[in-house]
């Protein structure tokens, strides 16, 4: 398929700026075939069983963003992509001239660090001082919002650009989807019997890197660290086995538990993935498939046509154009059903 196939007219107001006033206070788009159907996230238990699995990640957003200048004055940002170990990281850096090894930036006034080699279109920064590197975030950066968002991060973003069950530090992006999901909906549905399961997937900046092929089979993903343990695993296995299905939360939820299952069956451990999830993609373990709306020619968008069926995602995008939903990470939900063509087999 071509990088065209995966286009849409989004106007620019529907882009949403900022988070909906109350938590979970969303639209749900419920995508069925062709059957589409307006509703409010608060309606989602209505849709679920006893014994239906809902799997989250639970990555947390690091202050990723920090601000410095070099030894010669220049001024630096860097994004911290991923974090190595307590003094080391992996980063996209900005400066009027990329540092070359060897070079000192001080950040914020009061962290060293040191660019050790370049790793591609990264750059490795060891953090010279004795505190620990996640230590140095917290206290000194910034929470990075997607490019799509205009603004500068303002005050409520550092809890709403995070969802409520985020514990494992390392994501540089939100899984969005789980923001939309309140700690007394998580009680309730646990209260109604839905099993809550969770698997962690670290988003990388790399979510936001354009196609920048016309023929999609050409496009190389990014690379992702995950881990899903037994107890999930187990969780899963059990719900299948009784006939209920499992939801996946968002995207993120969906590349581990496929990444974990590319044999077959799902294992649990840790691991890297570049899953590339495009039309044609056998899915082994997600039923369904809860997810805001994706941009244009975006690697997302392939994935949901994979899952929900391309006629239908185009149907769905234009009906929820025509609707005024709000779009990408702070916007609306999806409900999408599995089309039968993505089962195994």
């Amino acid at each position: 398929m071509q990088l065209s196939d995966f286009d849409y007219h989004l106007p620019e107001h529907l882009i949403a700026q900022h988070p909906p006033k109350q938590r979970g206070g969303s639209r749900l788009l419920h995508v069925d075939g062709l059957h589409l159907e307006d509703r409010l996230f608060s309606d989602l238990p209505a849709f679920l069983q006893a014994g239906d699995v809902l799997v989250f990640n639970d990555t947390r957003v690091i202050k990723a963003r920090l601000f410095g200048e070099k030894d010669s004055g220049g001024k630096v940002e860097a994004l911290i992509e991923r974090v190595e170990n307590e003094h080391e990281a992996l980063a996209h850096v900005r400066a009027s001239k990329s540092p070359k090894p060897g070079t000192r930036i001080l950040f914020a006034g009061r962290w060293q660090a040191e660019m050790v080699e370049r790793v591609g279109e990264l750059f490795r920064l060891r953090f010279l001082d004795d505190e620990n590197l996640f230590d140095i975030l917290e206290a000194s950066g910034k929470l990075p919002l997607p490019p799509y968002i205009a603004r500068d991060t303002e005050g409520d973003d550092d809890e709403r650009y995070q969802t409520v069950y985020a514990r494992e530090k390392g994501a540089v992006a939100a899984p969005t989807a789980g923001l939309h999901f309140t700690e007394d909906m998580l009680t309730m549905l646990e209260g109604a019997g839905v099993k809550l399961a969770y698997v962690t997937l670290h988003v990388g900046a790399g979510t936001f890197q354009p196609v920048r092929v016309d023929n999609i089979a050409e496009h190389k993903m990014h690379s992702e660290r995950y881990e899903i343990s037994q107890a999930t695993v187990d969780v899963i296995e059990a719900a299948h086995a009784a006939g209920r299905r499992v939801v996946a939360v968002g995207t993120t939820s969906m590349r581990a538990l496929e990444s974990a299952a590319r044999g077959g069956v799902l294992a649990a451990g840790r691991g890297e993935t570049d899953i590339f999830i495009t039309p044609g993609f056998r899915f082994n373990v997600v039923d369904r498939l809860l997810t805001n709306f994706h941009l244009p020619k975006s690697t997302l968008l392939m994935l949901v046509s994979a899952f929900a069926g391309y006629d239908e995602m185009r149907a769905a995008y234009a009906h929820a154009v025509a609707a005024e939903y709000r779009f990408f990470s702070y916007g609306d939900a999806m409900l999408l059903e599995r089309k039968e063509a993505a089962c195994q087999g």
